[in-house]
């Protein structure tokens, strides 16, 4: 049964393609409104998913509800949603007008009403008086905002996103990211968006599904995805992160030559583990007396990322294991440091997730 809070609702959904399975058991409520971003590596699923909703595939197993009603085995056309693909998918012949305007013909919608929706979703994306363009005479960047203004033009209840924003260049992606999130915030359409690009899942959703192999390994905020990762595969793929050998022994984390305690190793049996520690949460500072899990790191390379910088350092505390840390330019010009130089830094043992 659908949950009541939630407009979208997927149970059991199964996708095979011969004997490869593309997707395996998957149960989603997003709710009506909500911003979710599909994310994981290319051949994951996310696609297929989208697919699956979209109808464009047909679910080997499973159920699709929206807005409470069963849309499972409907055809495209049937189903309440615009979508926008990677590739715009603009029609060549058409001018931009036209393109916008080519499911309201559809519906048989009046010529007055449709011109004036038309214009109203130019200028809403931002292309007001570009109606007579063709899509050759617009930038990759226009084209998707056209492509985007088309989706919407039935206001549809459900729209869905297939890495709209892959094709174009690095400025122009954060550009109209930025914008898509502003406009859906505007209009309060419910958003469904495939990627694989974790910064910008974490910068416009308002909870990821990351998937892998098929399956959904977390659901959660941004600030849950990064923080709280909770499989070694979510860890590893979200955000930068260092990866140590550690052990579970007498009820204690080890780590290298640390003793830590940590939740995790409560009630455990002795065993080795992975320790995963973002480079945030690797402090460096000056030592104070008293401090705890101090150690001393060599710096072996500095990465320049414009106003911070990944400082990658080696530590025998941690059986010269290498560390990546966080660092900004402002203290490593204050400091003096570079490559080859000797770095205070504290662990927070709070901070370090065990898997």
């Amino acid at each position: 049964m659908m949950n009541d809070a939630s407009f979208l609702s997927l149970r059991g959904i199964r996708k095979a393609f011969g004997g490869f399975v593309a997707l395996s058991d998957i149960n989603l409520d997003i709710r009506k409104g909500e911003f979710v971003c599909f994310l994981g590596p290319s051949g994951c699923g996310k696609t297929t998913l989208l697919r699956v909703i979209a109808g464009l595939e047909v679910q080997t197993a499973g159920t699709v509800h929206q807005g409470g009603r069963d849309i499972s085995v409907l055809p495209p056309a049937q189903r309440d949603y615009g979508i926008v693909f990677q590739s715009y998918a603009l029609f060549p012949n058409l001018s931009v007008a036209d393109n916008v305007a080519y499911g309201l013909v559809n519906r048989k919608t009046a010529k007055a009403e449709l011109r004036q929706r038309v214009t109203e979703l130019v200028k809403l994306v931002g292309l007001p008086g570009s109606e007579g363009k063709y899509p050759s005479q617009l930038s990759g960047g226009q084209q998707q905002r056209i492509a985007l203004a088309r989706a919407l033009a039935t206001r549809p209840g459900l729209l869905l996103l297939d890495e709209p924003l892959s094709a174009l260049d690095a400025l122009e992606r954060v550009r109209l990211r930025g914008e898509i999130r502003a406009l859906q915030q505007t209009l309060g359409v419910t958003t469904i968006m495939v990627t694989h690009d974790q910064e910008e899942a974490l910068s416009v959703a308002d909870r990821i599904v990351v998937m892998n192999q098929g399956v959904i390994e977390q659901v959660g905020t941004p600030m849950d995805i990064y923080r709280e990762p909770a499989t070694a595969f979510v860890a590893d793929f979200v955000g930068k992160v260092n990866r140590l050998p550690g052990r579970i022994s007498g009820g204690l984390l080890k780590v290298g030559q640390f003793s830590l305690p940590h939740p995790a190793c409560q009630g455990r049996p002795d065993s080795t583990v992975q320790v995963y520690l973002r480079p945030e949460d690797v402090l460096a500072r000056p030592i104070a007396a008293g401090d705890d899990f101090v150690f001393e790191g060599q710096i072996e390379k500095i990465e320049f990322l414009g106003s911070f910088c990944h400082v990658f350092v080696s530590a025998k505390t941690l059986h010269d294991q290498a560390l990546v840390v966080y660092l900004s330019l402002n203290f490593l010009a204050e400091q003096n440091l570079q490559v080859g130089s000797c770095l205070p830094l504290k662990l927070m043992p709070q901070r370090v997730k065990v898997f």
